[in-house]
């Protein structure tokens, strides 16, 4: 394992947690059983995430063409939230993790999403990492339900046409408080970002191991970080004004 500079740590880390259903098929299982494993790799990806002081880690956890899935299982899904909701209850609370949630969670079965809304009110005080758990989300739906938020104001005469900036943008998205993604990961090989974060996402370095996601440890994340710790990012500038910033 590669070692990484900790002083030089991504912001935010938001993850596509891709491969549950190919991880078990290869090994002759039931699809269940690979988001069960997958469940396992979240519980680690937190933790070391944690322990580095990350301060925001966003993970896909639920699209909302997901929904289009056969129904048990989407039911299974739901039960697998449901469970992590609980059995991390500890977890969150007494790291000082502050859970919030991306999407149309109106959407959930009520139980889960009381669980969640229950999480969320919880954690709302603690001032370590955002852990943002996108569910039933899409980004093209954030954008616009963004912007609908702004055109109500519009028209109420609170915000003026000429007083919209990307700022004022960023402030009606579904987490406002979430600093960009500075690394994406999406795992299993794939290489597409599937509606995730469209905004969050514009400037971020795009990482994408060939692991399925319950196979993802510690030691794959921190690759990845090594990986964005070795590119440059310019955000626009040349290679040469960002070497006489450096001076």
């Amino acid at each position: 394992m590669h070692e990484i500079d900790k002083a030089r740590l991504p912001a935010h880390i938001a993850i596509i947690m891709d491969g549950n259903g190919r991880w078990a098929k290869t090994r002759t299982l039931e699809r269940v059983r690979g988001h069960e494993r997958g469940a396992d790799a979240v519980r680690t990806c937190v933790t070391a995430c944690r322990e580095l002081g990350i301060k925001a880690l966003s993970l896909y956890a639920f699209s909302e063409e997901n929904w289009r899935r056969p129904g048990l299982e989407v039911a299974a899904l739901m039960k697998l939230l449901e469970k992590y909701l609980i059995e991390e209850r500890s977890e969150i609370i007494d790291n000082n993790i502050r859970l919030v949630a991306s999407g149309r969670i109106e959407k959930l079965p009520d139980k889960v999403r009381r669980l969640l809304e229950e999480r969320m009110r919880e954690s709302a005080a603690n001032s370590g990492m955002f852990l943002n758990l996108c569910l039933s989300y899409t980004g093209h739906e954030e954008i616009v339900d963004a912007t609908k938020k702004i055109a109500e104001r519009v028209r109420s005469g609170e915000l003026q046409v000429a007083d919209i900036t990307d700022k004022i943008f960023e402030q009606h998205l579904y987490v406002p408080k979430l600093p960009p993604v500075d690394l994406m990961i999406r795992t299993s090989g794939e290489l597409r970002i599937s509606g995730f974060l469209l905004w969050q996402l514009a400037y971020a370095e795009l990482d994408f191991p060939e692991v399925f996601w319950p196979d993802f440890s510690k030691e794959h994340l921190y690759e990845a970080i090594w990986r964005f710790q070795n590119r440059e990012r310019r955000f626009g500038l040349t290679g040469e004004q960002l070497a006489a910033k450096k001076k």
